[in-house]
């Protein structure tokens, strides 16, 4: 009976280290993709500013236009 008793705890620490491990896991990666969505909305607020930079140029006179591009 001691023997037996050893070997549910033996496989009792074993389940229990791999629960840990599973949950350590999952909320490394959780952080990891909360990192990847602030990248992404960075990236975006980007491409956003570009194309109100675009849409001025586009919009205003031609005269100004060619200025612009003359500029650049």
């Amino acid at each position: 009976m001691n023997t037996l008793f050893y070997v549910v705890c033996i496989v009792a620490v074993v389940m229990t280290a791999t629960t840990i491990q599973k949950i350590a896991r999952l909320r490394l990666e959780k952080n990891a993709s909360d990192e990847m969505t602030n990248a992404e909305t960075e990236r975006l607020d980007q491409l956003e500013e570009r194309i109100r930079v675009l849409e001025r140029i586009v919009t205003e006179d031609k005269h100004d236009l060619r200025r612009e591009i003359n500029r650049l």
